[in-house]
């Protein structure tokens, strides 16, 4: 049997891996952060906001369960195609769905399509990005990759809320606004999917795997997850990948109704426009900031010295969203000063909980490793979330925002005990 030969590839780089990771990063905040916004705008109850969109993150908490399907069937330039497809008929679809009368379950039917298309893209995109470069273009960029994920995140909680809180006021008519919003991303989307059919490249090393069998592969991933759970201090590793982020897995449900909602309900009553523009632009810039501040400190001064800090840092600004609760303050500046430090707070914390994953995937099957431990991180937000809306209807959101408080105490308690195990 011949081997395949290998295209000749005359795209740069920089012609695919900006728009790869622009793709991969623009689903997830689909997911994650649109989908509460686009509830809570329609009229559901935070109940069913944080329940409905928790179960959201199942995908990327058990994607390490057919990751070796990526790698068996088909090359991952196919799954990458693939998986944006779907993704652009889940965005359509939710556009579609919005003004009918049995929104609800369609809507949340094309956000599991995208959930699950999008986490399938992430296993496939990062695979390609080692598969299609050589080991000094992956280190040049990973800066590249890591800011144009982050842009699509500014981009989705950002530009798109922003223009879906214009075309509510010109419109006059939410439904309208938000299905009009979708089909624009989905026209978005699809354009993207278009362009990687053109400009990824063909690597031969993703195309022709002679030597793979699913016997062989179920042996070797059986291996891998028996060694990930045979790891010194199992126990220790759990409770920070689970408890780390435990107030903020609340938090980042409730954040978006609490603006949205008017003083009377308990929030702060600001328009769609504006949550799109504090909350999803501002704010994320300030979290890409701390994110940046806390990787250059780490560098310098190692992992242990900050991990105490970083936990105090990503916790202890949640006190500012019990101000706002109990003040309601109606100063769009100090509300935006608020927003900025947690979510500052918010990437310079996270840094830690990030180098952690990487220290603990260290030694054999480093990779597999990793995704694993991203599947306990994706667990400890979905699980704790879950409940967040009941919790704050019964509570109210000042009570709501104590009960987070309260809850970021085993996290900073984790960050203490991980830091004896750090060499």
């Amino acid at each position: 049997m011949m081997k395949p030969i290998a295209r000749k590839q005359h795209t740069s780089p920089w012609g695919w891996v900006p728009t790869l990771y622009f793709a991969e990063g623009l689903p997830y905040v689909a997911v994650m952060t649109l989908s509460v916004i686009l509830y809570k705008r329609l009229g559901l109850s935070n109940t069913e906001i944080a329940l409905y969109t928790s179960w959201l993150y199942l995908p990327w908490t058990i994607k390490p369960l057919w990751s070796p399907i990526v790698d068996l069937l088909k090359s991952k330039r196919w799954w990458i195609i693939g998986m944006q497809s779907l993704v652009g008929a889940g965005l359509a679809g939710v556009a579609f769905f919005i003004p009918t009368d049995w929104w609800v379950q369609a809507s949340l039917a094309c956000f599991w399509l995208m959930a699950f298309s999008s986490a399938t893209h992430d296993i496939a995109a990062d695979g390609f990005y080692m598969t299609a470069l050589p080991p000094e273009g992956q280190s040049l960029f990973v800066g590249i990759r890591n800011t144009f994920y982050r842009l699509a995140s500014i981009f989705g909680q950002g530009v798109l809320v922003m223009l879906a809180g214009w075309l509510e006021i010109s419109t006059g008519n939410i439904a309208l606004a938000w299905s009009l919003t979708f089909y624009l991303t989905a026209a978005l989307f699809i354009a993207l999917t278009a362009w990687h059919c053109f400009a990824l490249p063909h690597p031969a090393t993703d195309a022709f795997r002679p030597n793979l069998s699913l016997k062989q592969l179920s042996h070797e991933f059986a291996g891998t997850f028996s060694s990930f759970f045979r790891k010194k201090n199992l126990g220790l590793v759990l409770f920070f990948l689970l408890t780390y982020r435990l107030g903020e897995s609340q938090l980042v449900k409730i954040v978006s109704p609490f603006l949205l909602d008017n003083p009377a309900q308990g929030g702060l009553g600001l328009s769609t426009a504006n949550v799109g523009m504090i909350y999803g632009t501002v704010g994320v810039a300030a979290l890409l900031a701390g994110g940046i501040a806390g990787g250059w400190l780490v560098s310098r001064q190692g992992l242990k010295r900050w991990m105490v800090p970083m936990a105090l840092a990503i916790n202890l600004p949640d006190l500012l969203y019990v101000y706002l609760a109990a003040a309601l303050p109606q100063n769009i500046w100090l509300i935006t000063g608020c927003v900025v430090v947690e979510q500052l707070g918010y990437g310079f914390g996270f840094t830690a909980y990030t180098l952690f994953l990487i220290h603990i995937a260290t030694g054999k099957h480093p990779a597999a490793h990793y995704a694993i431990g991203t599947a306990f991180m994706a667990l400890g937000m979905m699980l704790p979330g879950m409940p967040a809306g009941w919790l704050q209807e019964q509570m109210g959101y000042t009570m709501f925002f104590i009960w987070v408080c309260l809850w970021t105490i085993p996290g900073i308690a984790a960050a203490v005990w991980a830091k004896k195990s750090l060499s």
